[in-house]
């Protein structure tokens, strides 16, 4: 089964082709640029530097949230326009999961954490066995100070991933708990993850179709928010 795999959750941007399990190819850029203008070329170069027509592929997977609200738009609509007039299958996956998957070759527990700003994380805990990846926790929306006093009751070794990694490292210092900050090249989501976790839920059967793939917000934009704000202080 040939993957194609897409993220656009945060600053860095990723598509990578997968082939029952063995990486393909994989474009990654961290560097802060306009997913909507270069997500589809790099897909575009994917395909054709792995001499794949998109009919070729069997599954197209996409990080849905949580992460940048326009980001996970972006990526959502791309995958969307791409599976729409092919009626192919799609992996609505979770960004933080996707995390998880990036990392199979350790065991203990990934704490994989997303800026969410006002000292909150998005955040969902992973167990890694044997390369097995296990859900601990439910997505969810939380602050740092929360999420230290959890993992004060786990004795696993503890790794930090995504783009609240570091916040969280700062905040879990002096703690009981160990804990180590992932380097950089595994800290942030790639494609590569999207699509091991998307294989496993077709292996579920899980899967949606391109009109069913929605984005998975874990709050109100922060426009929302702010106007829900100045309502309640009006009453």
């Amino acid at each position: 089964m040939k993957i194609l795999a897409v993220d656009t959750t945060a600053s860095p941007v990723s598509a990578a082709l997968v082939e029952n399990g063995r990486l393909l190819g994989e474009f990654y850029l961290n560097i802060k640029t306009t997913h909507s203008q270069t997500l589809m070329p790099m897909v575009s170069e994917l395909l054709r530097s792995t001499s794949t027509e998109i009919n070729d592929i069997d599954l197209f997977a996409v990080n849905a949230g949580p992460g940048s609200f326009t980001g996970v738009r972006i990526g959502v609509a791309s995958v969307k326009g791409m599976t729409l007039p092919l009626d192919k299958p799609c992996a609505q996956v979770s960004t933080l999961e996707a995390m998880a998957y990036g990392m199979p070759y350790t065991d203990g527990v990934v704490c994989a954490a997303m800026d969410a700003r006002r000292d909150q994380v998005y955040n969902a805990l992973f167990r890694l066995d044997g390369g097995r990846v296990e859900r601990i926790t439910e997505d969810r929306a939380l602050s740092v100070s929360e999420l230290a006093q959890e993992l004060e009751y786990y004795d696993d070794q503890i790794y930090l991933a995504g783009d609240g990694a570091e916040l969280c490292a700062r905040a879990f210092e002096g703690r009981a708990f160990s804990f180590v900050l992932t380097p950089e090249n595994i800290r942030f989501q790639h494609a590569w993850g999207t699509a091991l976790a998307a294989e496993k839920m077709a292996e579920e059967n899980r899967l949606c179709s391109s009109s069913e793939l929605m984005p998975t917000y874990l709050r109100l934009p922060q426009a929302e928010r702010e106007l829900k704000e100045k309502l309640a202080k009006k009453e």
